[in-house]
């Protein structure tokens, strides 16, 4: 297989894109340095591009390896003919190969086994021989007579066409283009089916829109399969896959059975029936329902990847002084006072909601610290006692003539890094309460920098996250941290070691020996001096100094995208345009009137128009302008909720049916999909991104089960809460779906419609 042309045909890519991309992959090249700075190379390929380009490249490339295994195996059992070899050779797919392995792959003793050895592979052959249409009858009992052996254990005639029969069921169960066809069959008209077991009564479970739930493989949501897998696992659902058996057996006669012989047609229907039922049914299901996890998998770690990404590149509000609270009622709000650089000054415990005694004490606590520190950020978590606090500090701010802005923190997370490790290293002798207060001070400072150092699966921003391939969902999660933290920059004299080791190039080692050097030496003055960081050579320097940047450091490019391989292309520009290279701007106004002047073997127009871009805005932060929701005042519980109500709210997270909603009321609200907007929606990303601050409508309440359903659809077009509103467990699909009909109610499909709809042919 000639995998460079394969992957240029199935991507539309060029070949010089193809090669070119797989040689910088092989030297080891990350993927944001190869899209930020070999766009020349690759044909400006962008990191989505790259990323589907390696996957599918180590994949055939695993698939080359197994055929070779295979091959040698076959080969070596003295089975390979050509035309299996070519067939092993054309395979593209993983499935389609351990198809044609299936005969060939070491197995325990089974009936045909068993049969083989009892010497009744001969009266299979004989059968097989009268499976013709012009074959001579004969009588099956009589030829079988002739294998009776006590010695072989052969007693009976019954037992010998048995025998024969298994023997014949293997060899029909491991064809590939049955089994192809099978599989494909159910993934095109199978049905999933559920039910919630007799130990459940009604209303008992967070599955019951599963408890008479049926769905046709090919448009059940990705959530709600996961959903059923998850019922399966925690023993609440009994889930299966319904199809229609009369069809099936009727594909396998028509491809098997040639001869009219009574006796024999018989014999070989019997067969079949045994075939599929023992040997084909359960493992072509599984495989089935493995390939819909899979998928369902991908599309859940997309939704995943694509809520992680907003949420890491969230406005940041800025390094300012930043007072963070961690709410509480009995013990008390946990105050962390954190500077300009997100760098811990101070602590202290304040209880607000214990008696008007402490609540003024509180006032006075609170007050004197944000004069004392200038504070500019007051960060309030969302959790426990959030909006009561939230009006305490409103209260202490009426009070000061210069107010800090007051925002209240998603703090999802929070508390699993306070545990951790990385936050015990950097805050040992700090009780695990102070670190989390700590952390949601500096995710309002900067989001990126403080949600890198949590597991993003406890972010709060997936769905069925611990449902899915775990191997799949951690690569495609750090490769989502990675692509942000990258597409930002970072601060070189302010990171953390755990941000840098998301840095292009940069291992955990590097990253703490950065980290020790600062620490030991003082802020970097220029990227060069990376270079003296023990164990970053040039190839880590290559990969990594484009995205680590020096603010007010000797020279102005080292607060730049601009790699440092340019800098001497461009103070020749410079030079040229007789600019100093300090006016940044009037390089960038030149130069992009003459681009096409600059260009040379060393330097493409892709990369100056970057140098452009970069110019233009030394030192930008690329994410948007901050902003934040201002929560209603009064509105703290979901009993204070009326429908109708206009609420400002920010979304927490989004799903293929909808997105969760904070309205400050301890319970996230759901806008389904059907009432995102006036217009029909598909995907709600379309819509709404996690982190937006977003205007909705109370469309309907249940306090009992914990239940709000929103809009943000113009009034006249949301309609009444009767008819409108959507009932929903929060992690399940709000809508029940209508049930597809049964296996008795549906027509079976007819061999014709079968075959012309699948292209195989009697």
């Amino acid at each position: 297989m000639n995998i460079p042309q394969l992957l240029a045909e199935e991507l539309s890519l060029r070949s010089f894109q193809i090669s070119n991309a797989l040689e910088l992959f092989a030297e080891g090249a990350t993927v944001p340095f190869i899209a930020r700075y070999r766009k020349e190379r690759t044909g400006e390929m962008d990191e989505v591009q790259l990323r589907d380009l390696f996957d599918r490249f180590t994949y055939l490339t695993e698939l080359e390896e197994r055929k070779k295994t295979i091959l040698d195996s076959i080969e070596s059992q003295g089975k390979l003919t050509e035309e299996l070899k070519l067939k092993i050779e054309a395979c593209l797919q993983k499935n389609e190969l351990e198809d044609l392995y299936l005969p060939y792959r070491p197995k325990r003793r089974t009936r045909a086994t068993i049969a083989r050895e009892k010497g009744l592979g001969e009266l299979a052959v004989f059968i097989a021989a009268l499976n013709q249409p012009n074959a001579s009858v004969a009588s099956l009992e009589d030829e079988a007579k002739r294998y009776l052996s006590e010695e072989k254990g052969v007693k009976t005639i019954e037992e010998a066409l048995q025998g024969a029969s298994d023997i014949l069921a293997e060899e029909v169960a491991e064809k590939a283009e049955f089994r192809a066809y099978l599989r494909e069959f159910f993934l095109e008209s199978g049905i999933f089916v559920s039910r919630i077991k007799d130990d459940y009564p009604e209303g008992s479970t967070k599955f019951e829109m599963y408890r008479n739930y049926q769905a046709k493989i090919t448009k059940i949501a990705p959530h709600n399969l996961l959903a059923l897998y998850r019922g399966e696992a925690e023993g609440i659902l009994s889930f299966d896959l319904s199809f229609d058996e009369d069809s099936v057996q009727q594909y396998l006669e028509s491809e098997t059975i040639r001869t009219k012989a009574k006796p024999v047609r018989e014999f070989y229907q019997s067969m079949l029936k045994d075939a599929f039922n023992r040997l084909m049914k359960t493992s072509i299901i599984s495989e089935v329902r493995s390939q819909k996890k899979q998928e369902a998998d991908i599309e859940s770690i997309k939704t995943f990847e694509t809520n992680l990404r907003e949420l890491l590149l969230s406005a940041p509000a800025g390094m300012k002084p930043t007072l963070a609270v961690d709410p509480g009622f009995r013990t008390g709000c946990k105050v962390s006072v954190l500077d300009q650089t997100g760098q811990f000054l101070k602590y202290e415990a304040i209880f607000p909601h214990t008696g008007a005694e402490k609540r003024k004490q509180a006032a006075v606590s609170l007050k004197k610290l944000i004069e004392q520190y200038q504070i500019e950020l007051i960060a309030i978590g969302n959790g426990t006692a959030s909006r009561e606090t939230d009006e305490f500090v409103a209260e202490v701010l009426t009070t000061l003539e210069r107010k800090p802005i007051k925002v209240i923190v998603n703090e999802s997370g929070a508390s699993i890094y306070s545990a951790s490790p990385v936050a015990i290293a950097e805050f040992p002798e700090l009780d695990i309460t102070v670190r989390g207060a700590i952390s949601i001070g500096r995710r309002l400072q900067d989001p990126l920098a403080e949600l890198v150092k949590i597991d993003p699966k406890s972010i709060g921003v997936g769905q069925y996250q611990h449902d899915v391939d775990q191997k799949l969902l951690k690569k495609k999660l750090d490769e989502t941290v990675e692509s942000c933290v990258n597409y930002v920059g970072v601060d070189l004299n302010t990171a953390s070691k755990e941000l840098l080791m998301f840095v292009s190039g940069v291992s955990s080692t590097v990253a703490n020996n950065i980290v020790n050097y600062r620490n030991q030496n003082g802020a970097f003055k220029d990227r060069k001096s990376l270079l003296k960081v023990p164990k970053l050579g040039a190839k880590t320097f290559e990969q990594a100094a484009g995205f680590l940047r020096i603010r007010d450091g000797k020279n102005p490019l080292d607060n730049t995208a601009v790699h440092p391989e340019s800098y001497a292309i461009l103070e020749a520009i410079a030079k040229d345009l007789n600019v100093p290279l300090t006016q940044t701007a009037q390089i960038a106004a030149q130069l992009k009137a003459n681009l096409k002047k600059y260009v040379t073997d060393a330097i493409g127009e892709p990369t100056l128009r970057d140098i452009v871009a970069e110019l233009e805005k030394p030192g930008r932060d690329p994410r948007a302008e901050f902003k934040y929701a201002t929560f209603k005042e009064g509105i703290k519980e979901i009993s204070d909720l009326r429908v109708g109500m206009e609420l400002e709210g920010i979304v927490t997270n989004v799903a293929n049916f909808g997105a969760f909603v904070d309205i400050g009321v301890h319970q996230d609200g759901l806008i389904h999909v059907s009432q995102m907007s006036d217009r029909f929606v598909s995907d709600p990303n379309q819509i709404v991104k996690v982190g937006q601050v977003v205007k909705v409508r109370v469309l309907e309440v249940n306090e009992a089960l914990k239940r709000i359903s929103l809009s943000m659809k113009s009034e006249e077009q949301s309609g009444s809460k009767a008819s409108q509103a959507v009932k929903t467990s929060g992690q399940k699909q709000p809508e029940r779906r209508t049930p597809e009909k049964s296996k008795s109610q549906q027509k079976p499909a007819s061999l014709d419609d079968l075959k012309s709809k699948f292209g195989k042919k009697a």
